[in-house]
């Protein structure tokens, strides 16, 4: 396990923890779904350059229950918003 440097240690203090994470962009397309880049799910892994979270809940207005079928892994940089957050509250999406 690699040391984790000292302004990435919020977010591997919070390993384990269910948060609720929003991207830089402004929407992302996957799987030929746009959606807001609102994520919800389980920190799995820390490095110095990325973040992964599994299960992850995609927050999506249409589906918002959908859960990922694979880890995803975001590059800190592009974090806009990141907290602990309990991943089966329901929160309104416009």
């Amino acid at each position: 396990m690699s040391h984790i440097i000292d302004e990435n240690q919020l977010f591997d203090n919070l390993m384990n923890a269910n948060v609720l994470l929003v991207t830089e962009s402004s929407q992302l397309n996957i799987l030929g779904q746009t959606f807001r880049p609102i994520f919800c799910g389980k920190v799995v892994e820390v490095t110095n350059g990325f973040i992964t979270l599994d299960p992850v809940n995609i927050r999506m207005h249409n589906a918002t229950r959908f859960i990922f079928p694979t880890p995803l892994t975001f590059p800190l940089e592009k974090i806009a918003l990141f907290t602990p957050f309990d991943c089966d509250r329901r929160i309104p999406i416009i």
